[in-house]
């Protein structure tokens, strides 16, 4: 009798793969945001947001750039909740933004606006320890107030804060009062800050000690900023992402290296161009930005492009001129609303 052939072992069933890392769920999140104001005499409303999805994440910081009239600060403003928007949701923590009294408390304690001109955001009749204890008493809150002011002004660098308490706004530099203004964001130790040109009114000398703050906050607290600016340079030396406004949408975005040292959009381009270290010539745009009561069809660029300008073949300055390009995603991947950019090659 033959031996029996043993049975050949089955294979090993396969590892199964492993799962994909979860996305971080952004901190505050806007999707297909609209603020229309009603237009002058009965004309058409002006569409000061247009559409915009944006993500900022824990810790991150994103600077939202573009021209004055651009829609930046009404956007700003719109994902605090101090402008109700015209069409969209805002989220905050995985949660629709309410507009009831109570919880738009609530969320203005977890985040918090700082104002250009801290001149104008101090009341010159309160001292600093007023001027920050402002918001706990807002809120009421229960604990040491003492103490919450005073490591509030500790983190916004005025130390020892017992040298500050009895000062009145006029008595500090420019430095020192935009100091004041973060320690009263500070002091109810939100999750946001929104800082609309936070370092515009200040000396060179000082800019780069407020964002240095900035910096130093994020790092050693984990918190989360929208700055608000013009500069791209400030863009460049302070946020991890940077998104482009122009005429009530984001035309570009992604992490701020590689939008700034390869700028698709042709408006970013022009932005960048004016800057000393870039080397080049600047590119002046033609006009004014364009009235957001009459958005024009097409890109709402084209009329100002300098690509457009320079020639583009027929069928692809038709679309220019005729189709409005997608509203981007809101998350951290590059993009541009571009029909130029869709078809030229990415450098590197």
């Amino acid at each position: 009798m033959s031996p029996s052939v043993p049975s050949p072992e089955p294979d090993p069933a396969p590892e199964p793969a492993p799962a994909p890392e979860p996305t971080p769920e952004p901190l505050l999140s806007a999707r297909g945001l609209r603020v229309a104001f009603p237009g002058r005499r009965g004309g058409p409303a002006a569409r000061a947001v247009d559409g915009v999805d944006l993500d900022i994440g824990a810790g991150e910081i994103v600077a939202l750039v573009g021209e004055s009239g651009c829609g930046k600060t009404t956007l700003a403003r719109s994902l605090l909740g101090l402008v109700r928007p015209s069409g969209g949701e805002v989220a905050f923590a995985g949660a629709p933004l309410a507009y009831t009294g109570k919880a738009l408390k609530a969320y203005r304690r977890r985040a918090q606006l700082v104002l250009q001109d801290p001149s104008g955001s101090l009341n010159p009749r309160h001292t600093v320890y007023d001027a920050v204890a402002e918001g706990l008493r807002i809120h009421g809150h229960r604990g040491d107030e003492r103490a919450a002011v005073h490591a509030a002004l500790a983190r916004a660098g005025l130390r020892p804060p017992e040298r500050f308490l009895l000062r009145y706004p006029h008595e500090l530099s420019g430095g020192q009062r935009q100091r004041v203004v973060i320690a009263g964001a500070l002091v109810l130790e939100p999750e946001l800050i929104v800082a609309d040109e936070p370092v515009a009114s200040l000396d060179a000398s000082v800019r780069g000690e407020i964002l240095a703050l900035l910096l130093r906050l994020r790092d050693e607290l984990g918190l989360s900023a929208l700055v608000v600016t013009h500069d791209l340079g400030l863009a460049w030396n302070i946020a991890d992402r940077v998104a482009v406004m122009y005429l009530g949408r984001i035309v570009e975005t992604g992490p701020v290296e590689s939008v700034l040292t390869d700028p698709r959009h042709p408006y970013t381009r022009a932005l960048l161009s004016v800057l000393p270290e870039s080397g080049g010539e600047p590119v002046v745009l033609t006009g004014e930005p364009p009235d957001p009561a009459r958005v024009p069809s097409g890109c709402r660029f084209h009329a100002r492009c300098q690509i457009l300008a320079a020639g583009l073949p027929a069928g692809l300055a038709d679309r220019c001129r005729t189709e409005d390009p997608a509203v981007l995603p809101g998350g951290g991947g590059r993009a541009a609303a571009c029909h130029w950019a869709e078809r030229e090659p990415a450098a590197g």
